[in-house]
């Protein structure tokens, strides 16, 4: 079996590295283009073995990318086409009609109730994802909850097909060395109570709540925020306003395993064929800089002010680095029974709930760290199984 993938971009998002772990386990010959950013994911693709091409599209209305893309989907004879982001899933399912192709998956990374991808919902936004998503065969949501909202847009249920986000529990294993050298790294104390905040420093993450609330905690109370966004400059600022000093550690964009970083960058000066590099001014990986997983062990506690989100995979991450975790919304978590959930707590998304619950914490003490029964609920290797039943029973006849 031929799949294509098609993707928006490939920085170090969510979806992004979501593609780059399932490929690892799809038992399928895969390719990827990615219409724009060819950036730290292309390279770590293209150091694994896979074809990425870069289509070189120049913006949301770059229609000439439609028959380039089509012609890459032909002459690739494809059986099957899969969209990734809201601008590859339209481009990508009319792309592969005009390719005369009939089997097509979109995967929706990213739907919330009022925002997709980080952008508010408009009625136009609206009007022309359901235009796009007639043309394709199958919607694979992430998480019931995005089945629902996908439904409640007027998706048929019979079209839909959740197909959870994975992990590889193992490389999140707590590691206590890693743990001490990680803190070592960052002038983090031994005995200090770390808050982590994992995500892009974007206003939906609220990571503000999270510097509010740890402002109101102890000295020995320190914040590790791992990700980077727009908002890193005003967070910097609101931390200084809130005196929090040496307290709040920003450790910028991760890898995250081990190896990636030190990647070769596939760039030949092709428009198509390979990857290229990451645009002007995005610096790639450091090699010595700790990884996710790292970084988790470096941790007492996880924390997400989100109120809207469409899995919530840094949380099943963390729970599976033995963290305890507190959230304001996770879908990944909230599907599973009361008891199948871990040491994970929801917590209203204001910076005196937060306080709260983290002193508790504080107070009685971390428990021992073992990996939560949720990490293993999301494998990975069972998400690609389900996505390769999604794909045969596309090629299956009169299905």
């Amino acid at each position: 079996m031929r799949v294509l993938h098609v993707i928006t971009g490939l920085g170090t998002g969510g979806a992004e590295q979501q593609l780059r772990l399932l490929l690892r386990h799809l038992p399928a010959a895969c390719d990827v283009v990615t219409l724009t950013n060819p950036g730290a994911v292309a390279r770590q693709l293209t150091a694994e073995g896979f074809r990425v091409t870069h289509l070189g599209m120049s913006g949301n209305r770059d229609l000439t990318a439609l028959p380039r893309l089509a012609k890459l989907i032909r002459a690739g004879r494809y059986d099957v086409v899969h969209t990734h982001l809201y601008r590859a899933c339209l481009y990508g399912r009319i792309a592969a009609r005009l390719a005369g192709v009939r089997a097509v998956v979109a995967t929706e990374h990213s739907l919330g109730e009022s925002q997709m991808e980080g952008r508010p919902l408009t009625r136009g936004v609206r009007a022309l994802y359901l235009a796009g998503e007639r043309l394709g065969r199958v919607t694979v949501a992430v998480s019931p909850a995005v089945a629902a909202r996908l439904h409640q847009w007027g998706v048929p249920r019979r079209r839909i097909h959740v197909v959870s986000n994975g992990i590889d529990a193992d490389r999140f294993r707590y590691d206590a060395r890693a743990r001490a050298a990680t803190r070592r790294l960052l002038d983090l104390p031994d005995d200090a109570f770390v808050v982590g905040g994992v995500g892009r420093l974007v206003p939906g993450k609220r990571f503000d709540v999270l510097l509010r609330a740890v402002a109101q905690l102890p000295h020995e109370v320190r914040l590790l925020l791992v990700g980077a966004g727009p908002e890193e400059d005003e967070l910097r600022t609101l931390a200084r306003r809130l005196r929090l000093g040496d307290r709040v550690r920003f450790a910028g964009e991760v890898c995250h395993d081990r190896g990636e970083a030190a990647t070769g960058t596939g760039d030949d000066g092709q428009d198509e064929g390979t990857a290229q590099a990451d645009p002007p001014g995005t610096a790639p990986p450091d090699p010595a800089a700790p990884d996710l997983p790292s970084l988790l062990s470096a941790m007492d506690v996880l924390a997400s002010p989100s109120p809207e989100e469409a899995f919530g995979l840094a949380l099943v991450e963390g729970l599976a680095s033995g963290l305890p975790v507190f959230y304001t919304d996770c879908p990944a978590i909230e599907a599973l029974p009361a008891q199948e959930r871990g040491p994970a707590v929801p917590c209203a998304s204001d910076p005196d709930a937060f306080a709260r619950s983290l002193y508790a914490l504080l107070t009685d003490g971390v428990p021992p760290r073992e990996t939560a029964a949720v990490a293993h609920h999301y494998s990975v290797t069972r998400s690609a199984t389900r996505l390769m039943h999604v794909y045969e029973r596309l090629l299956t006849p009169h299905t």
